[in-house]
């Protein structure tokens, strides 16, 4: 059975969805809407139909999925108009502008019996599954304080597609900025990384300074835990002096990772741990199990067949959303947000 795939939206990360399904078996991109005819007429070079608009594609019967790879702001719309037309439907980090919108696309995939699932690949990041490794195996005794950035002397707009609002990730009309960008991926992390202790509060402060002055290009969450753990995610693309990827102190040693420039996660993997008995230090063992982008395909086209479930369930984004709204509200008021008893914090 082969499952055909229809793209929304093909910048530059649709354009690389493209080449994972192309190397997933039983899976086929076929056709891709774009408002930007240079983008179009790219995806006519690559042997896939093209539209303008979003209903053509959509009424194609014989396109079985989608991608949602569109600017963030247009994901709740898209993904939701995409299951009303019957189709499964993966949506590219974030999942939707906030958490009211992510439940709603989970209650419709639900009512429809459509698989939706959530492109959250950087949960099997090798530096993630190696830091992972190492608090499972208690390496560092009980955790206290876990630190996870993103640092550079640049917009997080990066090698975005040039044909359409080269700068959309900077303008809050289309859900731009670093909360929304890399926060997405570094809290999801975070908070799964510190299961079963579940968020308690949160403190955010995000702010626009160098590349936005209507999102924020520098964005800091604080997350207090149950367990009385502390963790911090931060997106500073405002620095010329990078932190560590990583830190993370416990009752028994610390550890860090380097940073890296080219967002090289095999460098942020070099996860070196100084313990606190004086002993001496020694790089974590790399992790293993790593999934690859086209294997999260794969998973996805296993649940459409109804063999196993999708690699990341739509449900498991939820709490992600609920960290994401509590850090913007919170930016906004100046306060700590209590986030406990705000969703069902399951893995």
């Amino acid at each position: 059975m082969t499952i055909n795939v229809g793209i929304i939206g093909f910048g530059r990360i649709g354009a690389e969805h493209a080449h994972w399904i192309a190397a997933t078996r039983d899976l086929r991109a076929v056709a891709v809407v774009d408002p930007t005819p240079a983008r179009r007429a790219l995806a006519e070079t690559r042997g896939l139909r093209a539209y303008a608009e979003l209903e053509p594609l959509l009424a194609d019967p014989s396109i079985d999925a989608v991608l949602v790879a569109s600017p963030t702001a247009m994901h709740f719309e898209h993904a939701t108009r995409a299951l009303a037309a019957g189709k499964h439907v993966m949506i590219e980090k974030p999942m939707a502008l906030d958490l009211p919108q992510a439940r709603q696309l989970v209650h419709d995939a639900r009512w429809r019996n459509r698989v939706l699932s959530v492109f959250h690949n950087r949960r099997w990041d090798i530096d993630y599954l190696t830091v992972k490794d190492a608090i499972g195996a208690q390496t560092l005794g009980r955790i206290i304080n876990v630190e996870s950035r993103i640092c550079q002397w640049a917009s997080c707009v990066g090698p975005a597609a040039r044909e359409w609002r080269p700068n959309w990730r900077n303008e809050a009309e289309f859900g731009g900025g670093g909360l929304y960008d890399w926060g997405s991926h570094l809290i999801d992390q975070l908070w799964r990384l510190l299961w079963p202790a579940k968020p308690l509060r949160v403190f955010a402060q995000l702010r626009g300074n160098v590349w936005s002055r209507d999102c924020d290009d520098f964005a800091r969450v604080v997350i207090d835990f149950d367990s009385g753990a502390v963790g911090l995610v931060e997106i500073n693309t405002t620095t010329t002096r990078p932190l560590p990827r990583w830190h993370i102190d416990g009752t028994a040693g610390s550890a860090d990772s380097p940073t890296s420039l080219k967002y090289d996660t095999n460098e942020w993997a070099k996860l070196y741990i100084t313990p606190a008995d004086g002993s001496p230090g020694r790089f974590a063992p790399r992790a293993t199990g790593r999934l690859s982008e086209s294997d999260l395909w794969r998973r996805f086209a296993a649940a459409i067949r109804g063999e196993a479930a999708p690699a990341v369930r739509a449900e498991s984004v939820l709490p992600t959303m609920c960290l994401l709204d509590a850090a913007r509200l919170s930016s906004r008021n100046g306060t700590a947000i209590y986030v406990h008893n705000a969703c069902d914090w399951t893995l």
